[in-house]
């Protein structure tokens, strides 16, 4: 069975007070549950995520973690139909890799253990992380009045959202344009790696001349895969943590928080936010 079909939602009992009153009814709550990753029948991640573009989370997680950068590189991604306990044939997926594509396990596990665990120094991680992402030279030119527009344009994508209020949201615009693609989940590094995995798959990567807008806070986790996929700007309705910062300062990714009602405030690479309309290279 493909996750795919498996509802992001389920309505679950609730006791609901309004007041004094007191109502017993339903609620529209987001599923979350687990999904191992595996690289040749190899288990190498397991992410809490919410159900749906399962696919798409594998390959941009892959896309991420330097695995691969382009759609010839995967050959196969689908669900594990053979599995100890059936219930969970749909929170497994295997990742086929192509011929000749090299992947060191080893390192791959002692990255995921260390960013869990934060068991390395932010300046030691992102220099780790910088060794296989180029410093973005995008010259693209964002317009300020369109990026205030994106929490608005965001949301309105967000359909689970609508229902149960309880899902961040990642969304892939081209300059000054409208979405190109938005995925829902109850983690952002999760919505970030659908997102990732969605262009992956049409080869699309590296990202130059596109803008990445997420619901929420912008963490260090956030920023290396925008980074690691060539966006050129991450943009964010909340705050951004010192590391954030200091990874798109590394980068050359420009940052930008606090996206709402009306204000925003660029970290790094400022210059990309300008008054008029949108622009790219060339």
């Amino acid at each position: 069975m493909d996750a795919e079909t498996d509802a992001p939602h389920l309505r679950l009992p609730r006791v609901h007070w309004q007041g004094d009153t007191r109502h017993e009814d339903g609620d529209e709550v987001v599923r979350e549950e687990p999904l191992e990753i595996r690289i040749g029948g190899v288990p190498v991640a397991v992410v809490m995520r919410t159900p749906g573009h399962d696919e798409e989370l594998a390959l941009g997680f892959l896309a991420t973690e330097g695995v691969v950068d382009e759609p010839a590189h995967v050959r196969s991604v689908r669900h594990c139909t053979v599995v100890d306990d059936p219930q969970s044939e749909n929170n497994v997926i295997q990742a086929t890799l192509a011929p000749g594509v090299e992947v060191d396990l080893a390192r791959l596990r002692r990255n995921l253990f260390a960013s869990s665990s934060c068991g390395l120094c932010g300046k030691a991680t992102i220099d780790q992380v910088m060794v296989r992402c180029e410093p973005l030279t995008d010259e693209l030119r964002v317009p300020v009045d369109w990026l205030h527009s994106l929490p608005g344009r965001l949301r309105a994508a967000q359909t689970v959202f609508a229902r149960t209020g309880g899902l961040h949201a990642a969304g892939l615009f081209e300059a000054g344009g409208e979405a190109l693609v938005v995925r829902e989940d109850v983690g952002r590094h999760n919505a970030v790696d659908k997102v990732v995995g969605w262009a992956l798959r049409r080869g699309r990567l590296p990202l130059a001349g596109h803008v990445l807008m997420i619901s929420g806070r912008v963490s260090y986790e956030i920023t290396l895969k925008a980074a690691a996929a060539g966006i050129p700007v991450l943009a964010a309705v909340s705050a951004p943590s010192s590391l954030a910062i200091d990874m798109a300062t590394r980068a050359g990714l420009t940052l930008v928080a606090f996206v709402r009602d009306g204000r925003l405030a660029v970290y790094t690479r400022d210059a990309r936010v300008v008054a008029g309309r949108a622009s790219s290279p060339a």
